[in-house]
């Protein structure tokens, strides 16, 4: 007599992969830093972006750190994306 047996397959948890910043546009997280400091473009749709000083949400000014790796795309204030589109 063989005993029935259950097969249960237990959620692994992995970390995920951050793939890049979040198009304002589109949504997908392709937005890649251009030659340009301060401009970006999306891989995805292609459109472009320019880091600005001062909020479209909500008009607080803030510094602009236009190095790739140390740039901030979110206003501190409200949290709304920096970028304009060009």
């Amino acid at each position: 007599m063989t005993a029935d047996r259950v097969v249960t397959l237990q959620a692994v948890s992995e970390p995920q992969v951050k793939l890049g910043a979040t198009c304002p546009s589109c949504g997908e997280p392709w937005l890649r830093p251009t030659a340009v400091p301060g401009r970006y473009r999306c891989v995805n749709c292609l459109q472009r972006f320019e880091l600005v000083s001062v909020c479209p949400n909500c008009g607080e000014h803030s510094t602009i750190v236009r190095m790739s790796s140390t740039a901030i795309l979110d206003c501190n204030h409200c949290h709304g994306s920096m970028l304009r589109a060009v």
